[in-house]
């Protein structure tokens, strides 16, 4: 029997038009014969479970009715063989060959619990979420994160960690964030791997950005008790938040094109937000800025941007040579 070295989880909910990228990209990652993947469905009627066995994956099914991520993510944990537990979700795919191999490097120090890596977005991508990548995932590595900040889309821990501290299967989202933030006060470092990204692909309608942040928004309230989000700051962040876009997107050439996704998109993310919160818990003003405030974009907006350096990335991959099936050509 081979040795695993990783087991890498992926959540799925009708996801057959973008697992078959994922899977393809892991079949060419440079450590592929030490990892096994794990499918946690939860009831899909389309071709995702198809797939995801044609790629030689572990499927375990749970029902719809008792989903949450965390319950999704320990259901995986539970019957995984590896020594790390890498998570992705169903619509993401890797850019280049070395993606686990700089996933798991971190490890190498023992007080590292927890990696997460860089995520981008791509051509379907709104112009706010680039944005809101380009902040939450910069292009610089940190190997000892001061804030429990974090995303399992792209992710991976110690098994031996989650045996002591499982995923909360109460929280409507952030279950991440919860287990990271426990974690570092119990002394264990976080490590966030700039060369190790992923592309994102969200594909949303206005109700399900609503919804998204609103699902969080009720998990942090629950992380942090304390934590108030009024009607002034749904007023206050949505508004800072479409001017600076719009300001970014002058600058990139994409105001006429982008306008009006910024506007539905910032108003749906704060306005989620704020139906999601009660007058509770407040988290670290690093953590907040990170998850909500616009980016810096004084003293830089009309420098010219230097084109990002892919010198310690591996070998990319390239999906256009790859075999699709039909309904992934779709």
């Amino acid at each position: 029997m081979k040795m695993v070295q990783c087991s890498l989880i992926i959540r799925s909910f009708n996801e057959e038009k973008h697992i078959g990228r994922l899977l393809q990209g892991i079949a060419k990652q440079t450590l592929f014969p030490f990892v096994e993947v794990i499918l946690v469905d939860s009831g899909s009627t389309d071709e995702t479970v198809a797939i995801a066995e044609s790629h030689g994956a572990i499927i375990v099914h749970i029902k719809p009715e008792d989903f949450s991520f965390g319950k999704a993510i320990n259901v995986g944990c539970a019957v995984a063989n590896g020594e790390f537990l890498l998570f992705a979700s169903a619509h993401v795919y890797p850019l280049y060959t070395d993606w686990l191999q700089k996933m798991l490097s971190p490890f190498e120090q023992p007080k590292v619990a927890l990696v997460y890596g860089r995520q981008v977005g791509n051509e379907l991508t709104k112009y706010s979420e680039h944005q809101l990548f380009k902040k939450w995932f910069p292009a610089v590595s940190n190997y000892e994160q001061v804030i429990p900040f974090c995303n399992n889309a792209n992710a991976v821990i110690r098994k031996e960690l989650w045996l002591q501290q499982p995923y909360d299967v109460q929280l409507t989202g952030l279950e991440d964030l919860d287990w990271a933030t426990k974690i570092q006060t119990k002394g264990y470092v976080i490590a966030y791997e700039a060369y190790a990204p992923i592309v994102h692909v969200h594909e949303e309608t206005p109700s399900r950005i609503k919804n998204r942040y609103r699902r969080e928004a009720i998990a942090l309230k629950n992380i942090y008790p304390e934590e108030k989000f009024s009607f002034w700051s749904f007023i206050r962040l949505t508004t800072t938040n479409i001017w600076s876009d719009a300001i970014h997107a002058i600058h990139d050439g994409k105001f006429f094109v982008s306008i009006a996704s910024i506007i539905m998109f910032r108003t749906m993310q704060f306005w989620g937000t704020y139906l999601g919160y009660s007058t509770k818990a407040k988290p670290d003003e690093t953590l907040r800025m990170r998850i909500y405030y616009p980016n810096d974009f004084r003293r830089k907006l009309f420098k010219k941007r230097e084109t990002e350096s892919h010198l310690g990335f591996g070998e990319k991959i390239n999906y256009t040579e790859m075999e699709y099936s039909s309904y992934e050509k779709e």
